[in-house]
Parts: structure tokens; sequence; C-alpha cells
């Protein structure tokens, strides 16, 4: 009995060594994204900064575009998590709130991790192709707000244009996932309101409404107040 609650013992120090090495890992590469940026992220310079020798990351991570991918799932899921807490907190019945909530906290998020937003939404990095692993993370935000604008039933005219066709692998995968079949419209505007919300927050942190609006976080309030309203979300 003793030798096999040491061998258990022993198995569960390896397994809490390896996540607690693979943990430092991810945390260097992240600092790094911000210094090097996505395109410059190399496991040498990782392994430098945790004091491993470029050999010894591979035990830990095969590739640097295993990296990659790791990095996106986590940093994926950081917001959408982010995003689903922020409209949990509101009350059920305000959709205006819950929205708002939801953009500010990506919002947040993304000035908060600049090296990481660049990641997610910047330059694709040369050679790399993101995995299938990484699309449920990174359509958690989407969701989000998808499902506001689905339980606020505002009303939704029709567009200068039949978008149909266009969106209508989006309302599958919205179907898959459990939801109603949503008109093809909705869609459209959530994926528009999507776009618009991270284009906003893209160039506040490039640098492109410099000099244009006087404060960046009312000019997102109302960017996303607005398309919210575009897809249906109203204030009461």
């Amino acid at each position: 009995m003793l030798g096999g609650m040491t061998a258990r013992t022993a198995r569960t120090a390896r397994e809490i060594a390896r996540e607690t090495i693979t943990r430092e890992i991810l945390d260097a590469a992240r600092a790094r994204l911000a210094t090097d940026g996505p395109g410059g992220l190399s496991l040498r310079a990782v392994a430098r900064d945790v004091g491993m020798v470029s050999s010894a990351v591979y035990r830990y991570v095969a590739s640097r575009d295993a990296l990659l991918t790791a990095l996106l799932v986590e940093c994926y899921d950081e917001l959408g998590a982010a995003v689903e807490a922020a409209v949990a907190a509101q009350d059920d019945t305000d959709h205006a709130a819950r929205w708002l909530a939801a953009c500010r906290a990506a919002r947040t998020w993304c000035v908060t991790h600049p090296g990481e937003f660049a990641l997610l939404y910047g330059t694709p990095v040369p050679g790399y192709a993101a995995p299938q692993d990484t699309i449920e993370p990174a359509v958690r935000v989407v969701l989000a707000l998808a499902s506001v604008a689905a339980e606020a039933g505002g009303e939704v005219p029709p567009g200068p244009t039949d978008v149909t066709a266009l969106v209508a692998d989006a309302g599958r995968y919205l179907v898959e996932r459990g939801g109603d079949e949503p008109a093809p419209e909705l869609v459209a505007r959530t994926l528009m309101a999507w776009s618009g919300i991270f284009g906003t927050i893209s160039f506040e942190l490039f640098g492109h409404l410099t000099n244009a609006v006087a404060d960046h976080a009312d000019w997102f309030d109302a960017v996303a107040t607005r398309l919210g309203a575009d897809a249906g979300v109203r204030p009461a």
C-alpha cells in the first residue's frame, strides 16, 4: 500500500511540476507578445526568459506553432469568459445594459492586454494557420452578443441588401449551438456589430483615434450603443 501511495504521489508531483513549467512558458510567451509582437515570438527567447535551454522547452511545447495555438486558445477563452461574466452580472431584462456590459468588458480586456489583442485580432503570423481547436474559444464573444440580441427581440427591419446567403453558415452554427433559428438580418447585424466593436478597439490600440475623438472610452460606448441598437438592442 505504501509503495502504491508513493508512486501516486510521485506521479502527481511530476504532473504538478509539468503544469508549473508550462504555465511559466505561457506567461513568458505572453510577455514577449507585448515586446516582440506575435510575428516575432521565438521559442529560444521564451526559453531564455524562463531560464531553460531551448531544447528543454520542446518537452513542454512541441513547436512555435503549438505555442501560438495554446496562446490563442487561452486568450480567446479569457476574453470570452470576461464578456460572459459581464453579461451575467446584469439584470436579465435589461438587454441594453447587458449589451453595453459585454462590449465594455471586451474593450477592457483588450486595452489591458495589447500584446494578446495583437495576436487575436492583429496581422496574421506568417506561416501559421490556426487549427480547429481555436474556433470554439474564438466565437465566445460573438455568441454572447448574439444571445443578447436574440433575447432583446427588438425590431430589425430589412436592410438595403439581401444577406440571407451571406450569413447562412453563421445561422446554421447558431442553431447547432442550441439556439433558435435566427433571422438572417439579425445575424448579419450582430456580425457587423462584432466587427465594428473590435475595429473600434483596434483603432484605439493602434493609435488611429488620436486627434479624432475627445475620449476613447466615451466614443467606444457611443459606437457600441449604436451598433446594439442596429441589432435591435435598445434601451427600454
